[in-house]
């Protein structure tokens, strides 16, 4: 009986066999073989999923690097998931990025040529393969480096994105390089006075030797001043008091960096605009005695919402404003808004909508909400002070009322919806969309640089009027003059 079906057993055996391709045994699951395995003084590292087939194998479609005071981002994006270790070395400084089943391509070749001479910690950048199927490259540093590096999932207009972020080893505090930019400033305000008095000849009165000397001793007490000041807190500065006094306005330039925000018909970026309205009213707000600006994003970079609130609280902000541009699917919309944050909600679905979108941009400028990041500072919401959100409020009107005689309002009201970045429980917040991007002639008004100016002053006078209604506990009080200037 067995033998009448032995023919035709064989002939299925090799019907199968020719069938078969070779070598295929063994060939599934081997795709992640070794993806557990890290260099020694690894840091951390993440595996992609990938096949036996070559065409599913990641590819780099874009590098960009982007240089800041707090840190340098290097952001790697790809089709799939990238297989990467990362290590530091000492003597000299370096990082060390290896990129498992990446071939060379003209995205890898460019790299070296985006480091910038004034990035604070990569000094270069150098590509080359480091073994069969692996990349490596290697960042000069200019100093110790701390690095956090994440694979982020598909985001916005974004593939796969492998974001590496270089943190100074030692973080610096905020205050105390304000003061030391004000401290030089005042070096070279003081340089460009004595340069100017030697030009002149009617300064080359012998009557005035005395006083030249006095000056000079007084110029080097200030120096000694400043190198004795040189590794003790903010408080103990010599000109910490001074500047305490001052009324300090904390600036946001909405997104940037990796995060562009909304765009215009046009081409214009809504993070473009935002920062050269930001460094107007800067201009601005230092211009007038008893008040000071601090940018918290002063380049083409991204910090996470949370990282915005943080930096104003470090610098003692009384203020801060959040500068935007708003967008909206319908390209009629226009018109300029104010919004504090809400407790219980947003005041109509338009604001629900808006703050989601806005909520969205660490996301897209590369945060991953899954991790906690170990290198921004972390601030408690206690969102029961009721008596912020009411500063927040009459800060927001002022400013909604001077915007009504520059631009037509979207809204007569300042409204209110769960914005993160306006989540501080000590200082009074908004969020002003100066204009509506998406609509064409709003966009030509925004990248206007005379439209710019009008907005920061317009902006300016409104937290002017605030301060002389409100001024901040222990904190300069604008003289008459100056309250009258507002008027």
């Amino acid at each position: 009986m067995v033998l009448r079906f032995l023919p035709f057993l064989l002939m299925v055996f090799l019907l199968f066999s020719q069938l078969a391709p070779a070598g295929s045994v063994g060939a599934l699951g081997s795709g992640n073989a070794g993806a557990g395995l890290t260099a020694p003084g690894t840091l951390s590292s993440a595996a992609g999923t990938s096949s036996s087939n070559n065409a599913s194998l990641p590819t780099l479609v874009g590098a960009r690097l982007w240089p800041a005071h707090d840190y340098t981002r290097l952001t790697l994006e790809a089709r799939a998931p990238i297989r990467w270790n990362l290590f530091v070395i000492d003597s000299p400084d370096r990082l060390v990025l290896d990129l498992e089943g990446i071939e060379p391509n003209v995205v890898l070749d460019n790299i070296a040529s985006r480091v910038r001479g004034d990035d604070p910690w990569v000094r270069s950048i150098r590509v080359g393969r480091f073994k069969p199927g692996t990349m490596r490259i290697v960042l000069d540093l200019k100093s110790p480096v701390k690095p956090l590096a994440t694979l982020l999932e598909p985001a916005g207009d974004y593939g796969y994105r492998l974001v590496l972020d270089i943190y100074p080893a030692e973080g610096s505090d905020p205050i105390l390089a304000l003061l030391a930019s004000k401290q030089s400033e005042s070096k070279q305000s003081e340089s460009k006075q004595a340069d100017s008095k030697q030009a002149d000849p009617k300064q080359a009165d012998p009557k005035q030797a005395d006083s030249k000397q006095a000056d000079s001793k007084q110029a080097d007490s200030k120096q000694a001043e400043v190198k004795s000041s040189e590794g003790l807190s903010p408080e103990s500065s010599p000109f910490f008091v001074a500047e305490s006094k001052l009324i300090t306005v904390a600036v946001d330039a909405g997104h940037g960096g990796e995060d562009p925000g909304a765009h215009g018909e046009g081409g214009t970026l809504e993070k473009e605009v935002t920062l050269a309205i930001a460094k107007r009213v800067k201009v601005r707000i230092d211009a007038e005695p008893g008040m000071r600006a601090v940018l918290v994003r002063d380049g083409d970079y991204f910090i996470p919402l949370m990282g915005r609130t943080s930096k104003a609280h470090q610098l003692k902000a009384d203020m801060f404003v959040s500068i935007h541009a708003d967008a909206f699917m319908n390209r009629d919309a226009r018109g300029s808004s104010v919004f504090i944050l809400s407790e219980r909600g947003a005041t109509s679905v338009a604001a629900r909508w808006l703050a989601n979108k806005e909520n969205q941009a660490d996301l897209i400028g590369g945060v991953n909400i899954h991790a906690r990041n170990p290198y921004l500072a972390e601030t408690l919401f206690d969102l029961s002070q009721t008596a912020t959100i009411q500063d927040s409020q009459r800060l927001a009107r002022f400013v909604l009322k001077e915007l009504s005689g520059l631009n037509r309002l979207h809204k007569g009201e300042v409204e209110q919806a769960g914005f993160a970045v306006l989540k501080s429980p000590d200082i009074p917040s908004i969020l002003v969309e100066m204009a509506f991007i998406t609509n064409p002639d709003e966009e030509k008004r925004l990248a206007d640089e005379r439209y710019q100016d009008e907005l920061a002053t317009t902006l300016v006078r409104g937290l002017k009027k605030f301060v002389i209604a409100h001024p901040p506990p222990g904190k300069a009080r604008l003289s008459s003059s100056e309250r009258n200037k507002t008027q």
